[in-house]
């Protein structure tokens, strides 16, 4: 059983990097099409920005879970790298229990705030409402609660091969 869902957690840990990259990849060509259209064509365009703001929710929130699961978040290790092992162990799983606390914070409330905003359309583009371009929130605190389970059941995976893949220390 607990095979099978690490290879449900590559698959959705792939997917969520290659959803992270090309938001950040669409960011970084449409934020120069805006630029280029304001200043140069002396005509501003009403979509880029937009675009770019939906692109960065999405690549911070679902990166966000990439990153957790890939070992390469933000932490500060200065006192929990000098304590003995059995204290090392106990942060690590306190730690994961604080971030299930706010995963599953974030995931509530970012549910409650696509749900509220669903029906609100968006100027820029009118087949999207406001709940929709939200999305990205509660799908990236769920993914991190799944690597988060996963981390707590089988210790952390930054070092399997999945995550490894690209790595220079692979």
């Amino acid at each position: 059983m607990v095979s099978g869902y690490h290879t449900l957690m590559d698959i959705f840990y792939r997917g969520a990097m290659w959803l992270a990259g090309l938001a950040l990849l669409l960011m970084v060509a449409v934020i120069p099409i805006g630029i280029f259209a304001r200043y140069v064509l002396n005509s501003a365009l009403s979509w880029p920005e937009p675009i770019a703001i939906m692109c960065m929710v999405t690549f911070t929130f679902i990166g966000a879970a990439v990153s957790y699961r890939a070992g390469s978040h933000i932490v500060v290790a200065m006192v929990t790298d000098r304590l003995p092992p059995a204290l090392q162990k106990f942060s690590a799983l306190l730690s994961d229990l604080m971030m299930l606390a706010i995963s599953v914070f974030i995931f509530w409330y970012s549910l409650q705030l696509c749900s509220e905003l669903w029906q609100q359309p968006v100027a820029e583009f009118p087949l999207l409402t406001a709940g929709q371009t939200y999305l990205p929130l509660p799908v990236g605190s769920a993914l991190t609660l799944l690597f988060i389970i996963e981390q707590i059941i089988s210790g952390p995976q930054h070092k399997r091969p999945v995550v490894m893949l690209g790595n220079s220390e692979a």
